[in-house]
């Protein structure tokens, strides 16, 4: 083998390699703009979603993820420190058998409460849901299965996601313009100003507000625990000039 081919080889690998471990940046997408939201190791970068410290009593950072925890006393969602608004998302999640959650975005208000399972603390906005089909909530309607724009649009494809084993979503936000998708398809697209988002949007805004009240256009992204174990690994993003 020749010296120079030699080199194009073990720059491959190389290459390969920066690629292959979970929670890293390849030096392409670093030059492309695209930063990570979670270094694999730590919870540097994320609150509980009221903006309290992170919530360790339901989550933890486990198998290079972050878990969501099932717990007996009470579930919190997280949320980045940081807002967006137009964003391209990638990320990877894994759920057991009848697991439930979601990533949430243009997060409109955050809910706080407490009942018999503890305290409760939940991001209210759009949700891409993440959900496996034998999950009871998700069975009952196509727009509540993995990578609906939760309980309004349906994926198509529908794509059952892998059950156990890691996912990879994207999560695309352009001004108005929104797509999901799943496992390398894209499955929804809509636009923020499509009169049927906009309600959904409207109905997650604080109580009392007046029927005219702006929407909230830059949130932070929030995982939710649902009280299903959950984890999200690989998560990155790149800011996007609004278009």
């Amino acid at each position: 083998m020749t010296r120079a081919r030699l080199a194009l080889v073990l720059s491959a690998a190389l290459g390969l390699a920066r690629a292959a471990g979970p929670n890293q940046l390849t030096e392409a997408e670093r030059r492309e703009g695209w930063r990570l939201l979670f270094d694999g190791h730590t919870t540097a970068g994320w609150l509980e979603i009221t903006g309290k410290p992170f919530p360790a009593n339901c989550w933890t950072v486990a198998d290079d993820s972050l878990k969501a925890l099932v717990r007996r006393d009470g579930f919190q969602d997280i949320r980045t420190v940081d807002t967006f608004r137009s964003f391209d998302l990638q990320f990877d999640w894994k759920i057991l058998a009848r697991g439930n959650t979601g990533l949430k975005y243009r997060i409109q208000k955050v809910d706080e409460w407490a009942n018999a399972a503890g305290r409760q603390a939940r991001a209210r906005g759009l949700e891409y849901q993440l959900a496996d089909d034998a999950d009871s909530d998700a069975a009952s309607d196509p727009r509540k299965v993995a990578a609906s724009l939760y309980s309004l649009i349906a994926p198509v494809p529908h794509i059952p996601p892998r059950i156990g084993g890691f996912n990879h979503s994207r999560l695309l936000v352009q001004g108005t313009h929104v797509e999901h998708w799943l496992n390398g398809v894209k499955v929804v697209a809509f636009n923020l100003s499509d009169p049927a988002v906009e309600k959904l949007l409207r109905n997650d805004l604080p109580k009392g507000s007046p029927p005219d009240a702006p929407l909230v256009e830059v949130s932070p992204l929030s995982l939710q625990n649902h009280a299903s174990e959950a984890w999200f690994q690989n998560i990155k993003i790149r800011v996007l000039p609004d278009q």
